[in-house]
């Protein structure tokens, strides 16, 4: 009866927040049998936390889907090393393998668009989706906020599931590391926290500047980012900028980040970011004109993030208006966001600016 654990993934994907549902709930193995589903985890880490965070829910969707014939038992192990059913068993629940859902399916290498502002990050990218662990490893990407490194490094994990669905991959925040390795540290399961890090295939981590003054945490990264360097698993990084120039990151995270292939990405260009436009605008069936994308493009000249917060201001007003987008239409759209951006940037503010940084 496969249907009932798939089921209850159904249901618990639905309830459990996208990256704790792919590190606690989808490593968990199902195996039917005497009027138990026995859940494997693969070590006393998940175990201890699935125990104490998500077995009532759990529990609660077994009895749903199996009508309460079917009592929860949880322990460690994996199917590869339970003893062979007898014949009259019941066959185990397969798990059908799917992409892992803390990556988002929209960022991929063919809607991400390329300029010579990002081209060495994307190319460099492509390169290590297709050869993990051999092509730039680790691969650094920085450079400021809302510039498409979270985008370019859910594409690579996308390009790597594509390629090798079996593959170990995991995206998450740093911050997500240092909470795991303080509950495990809680919990006293430090060295289940330690297999479940080192045995990633591909770790994708965002925004490590987030580990700077916390030293426990960048001296557990250091030896995990080792061991994983040492079994040739993929690792790739993202920071808001050059690792050296963060203040309280160690000089062995700093000498181990720049190891392998650091690349940044700068603002894009206006033929960029009009392209950028563009091609959002056609992802949702909007037709832009090119007129509109480069006005959008030439008054938020920075962040691709508040480009996109902008062209979604122009489309739903002209859906809730039945206007065309025109660039008058634009104009008025996003009139309170020009001003402010016309208001920050001027020759008053800029000089003012500069007297205060230079004390002059």
């Amino acid at each position: 009866m496969s249907s009932i654990w798939d089921n209850c993934l159904t249901k618990l994907e639905n309830e459990i927040p996208g990256s704790d549902f792919s590190t606690w709930i989808r490593p968990l193995q199902a195996i039917e049998s005497n009027g138990q589903l026995k859940l494997l985890a693969p070590n006393r880490f998940v175990l201890d936390w699935v125990k104490q965070h998500y077995f009532a829910k759990i529990e609660e969707s077994i009895h749903e889907f199996s009508n309460g014939k079917l009592d929860l038992n949880l322990e460690i192990g994996s199917k590869k090393s339970t003893t062979p059913a007898a014949i009259n068993s019941v066959k185990p629940v397969e798990i059908k393998k799917t992409s892992p859902n803390f990556l988002n399916k929209a960022f991929t290498f063919e809607n991400f668009v390329e300029g010579k502002s990002n081209q060495l990050a994307r190319a460099a990218s492509i390169q290590v989706s297709e050869n993990i662990g051999k092509a730039y490893n680790p691969l650094l990407i920085y450079g400021s906020s809302g510039l498409g490194k979270t985008h370019i490094m859910h594409a690579i994990g996308n390009a790597v599931f594509q390629k090798n669905p079996s593959a170990t991959i995991v995206y998450l925040h740093s911050e997500k590391f240092v909470q795991d390795m303080v509950r495990a540290l809680q919990q006293n399961s430090i060295n289940s926290f330690k297999e479940y890090y080192r045995g990633i295939d591909v770790l994708l981590i965002d925004d490590i500047q987030f580990f700077a003054g916390k030293e426990r945490s960048q001296e557990e990264f250091f030896h995990t980012f080792n061991t994983l360097l040492e079994k040739k698993h993929q690792i790739v990084l993202t920071c808001d900028k050059y690792p050296k120039e963060i203040i309280g990151l160690e000089d062995r995270l700093k000498s181990r980040f720049g190891c392998g292939l650091p690349v940044s990405i700068e603002p894009p260009d206006m033929e960029t970011r009009a392209a950028i436009l563009m091609k959002k605008a056609a992802q949702v069936n909007v037709d832009l004109p090119q007129e509109v994308a480069f006005f959008i493009a030439k008054k938020i000249p920075f962040n691709v993030r508040d480009l996109e917060g902008a062209l979604r201001r122009v489309i739903a007003n002209a859906q809730f208006t039945g206007r065309e987008i025109t660039t008058e239409f634009t104009k008025e759209a996003l009139h309170d966001l020009i001003s402010l951006k016309d208001k920050l940037v001027n020759i008053d503010n800029i000089q003012k600016t500069v007297a205060e940084y230079f004390k002059i």
